[in-house]
């Protein structure tokens, strides 16, 4: 069964739950294999700017291209809650913008909608709850903030600056948000966070109490050029495997191997006579 917005927001692990697990996808294949595995969530991320688009950051992708990766994604009929990231600027310049924007993530195929930021969201949070659209928050190392940051930078790494990111989780949970992935900050930030919050907190780089984890398709399965980030663990390696499968199949075009007699149609023999 598919999980519904208020299902996962019961979802604490002090209460007995089983951890959530959600994890990116983009187009139809990935859908179809997270939804085949079992996962609980998928995130169609702005991720994709960087992992499908090639970009050094996710501020380039915009609100079409988000849609255009949900309704992939949707396109796999995933029986999976589908979360879908707001980009960069589309909840920054209006409420009226905001609720336009993320009613069109919905009309492409999304469950709810996550966006980045705290008390500075809060208005739009709730404008976006209003019209009936479920809000998942996003807080620490939030990578649209990525040039205010200065680079991608672990976060919260003070008493006060954990104290402001826990504020800022709680003015979420109490606007109506059903839960809130927590990343890059360190691991006793994600600990008392989870705690204090009675919604879930789902974590990326924020150690192992949150009361779910999420990981880029990506980055776990091997497929992202240069060196993941400490908090990936790897569980498969593919881009050596792909790699290999495509020169294999070059050798054989170029040597005459492929295709072989098993991969021509039959001649009819009107055409042969």
């Amino acid at each position: 069964m598919k999980l519904t917005a208020p299902v996962i927001r019961g979802r604490k692990r002090r209460d007995g739950a089983t951890p959530l697990v959600m994890v990116t996808a983009y187009d139809e294949p990935g859908a179809r294999f997270a939804s085949a595995a079992g996962v609980d969530v998928i995130l169609v991320g702005d991720s994709l700017a960087n992992v499908v688009l090639g970009h050094e950051d996710t501020l380039h992708v915009t609100v079409d291209e988000m849609c255009h990766h949900v309704r992939a994604v949707a396109a796999a009929k995933p029986e999976v809650h589908v979360v879908a990231d707001m980009p960069w600027l589309s909840y920054h310049l209006s409420v009226a913008d905001s609720v336009r924007n993320a009613a069109a993530l919905i009309r492409s195929g999304a469950d709810s909608v996550k966006l980045e930021g705290g008390r500075v969201r809060r208005e739009v949070v709730r404008a976006i709850l209003d019209a009936e659209i479920p809000v998942m928050g996003h807080l620490g190392l939030t990578p649209q903030s990525v040039m205010a940051f200065g680079g991608f930078k672990v976060q919260a790494k003070t008493r006060e600056a954990a104290q402001q990111l826990q504020l800022d989780a709680k003015v979420l949970q109490d606007e109506g948000v059903f839960a809130v992935v927590i990343e890059g900050v360190p691991s006793v930030v994600g600990t008392r966070v989870t705690e204090a919050l009675e919604i879930p907190t789902i974590g990326i780089g924020a150690g192992p109490d949150t009361d779910g984890q999420v990981l880029v398709f990506h980055d776990l399965l091997g497929l992202t050029k240069g060196s993941p980030a400490k908090f990936v663990r790897q569980y498969a390696n593919l881009g050596p495997v792909i790699t290999d499968a495509l020169a294999h199949f070059a050798s054989d075009v170029r040597n005459g191997e492929f295709p072989g007699p098993s991969e021509v149609y039959a001649n009819p023999e009107d055409l042969v006579n």
